[in-house]
């Protein structure tokens, strides 16, 4: 079992940034590809990013490309998405997933509480 604690949310103006942080409980994270996905307020959930067990790839959703930046830092248990120029439709809970697919398929096996991000136009 993998436990994740998002944290970093916030409020912020549009054309701000914030750095999302998720430290994971298990020693064994750097076996696990990691994911930030988001779910707004009436709508599903969706993918934002993810990275490899390594680092070596990573994934945007295309309404995130050239803003987000995902990056993990295995010594510390730690994956992080640094978020610039963010817009109001940005606004969602913001969830860190952790799982053996989250690169190639987008799913994640552990899941975060979440953290809530509010972009004010």
């Amino acid at each position: 079992q993998v436990q994740l604690v998002e944290s970093g949310g916030g409020l912020v103006q549009a054309g701000g940034s914030l750095r999302l942080s998720c430290a994971a409980s298990k020693r064994t994270f750097s076996i696990y590809d990691m994911g930030w996905f988001r779910q707004a307020p009436g709508k599903e959930r969706e993918f934002v990013a993810a990275i490899s067990w390594s680092g070596g790839s990573t994934l945007y959703a295309d309404s995130v490309k050239g803003r987000f930046t995902i990056s993990r830092d295995n010594a510390k248990n730690t994956v992080y998405l640094q978020m610039n120029s963010l817009k109001p439709e940005d606004t969602a809970v913001y969830y860190c997933a952790a799982g053996l697919q989250v690169v190639a398929a987008k799913r994640g096996d552990y899941w975060g509480q979440g953290t809530q991000v509010t972009v004010s136009s």
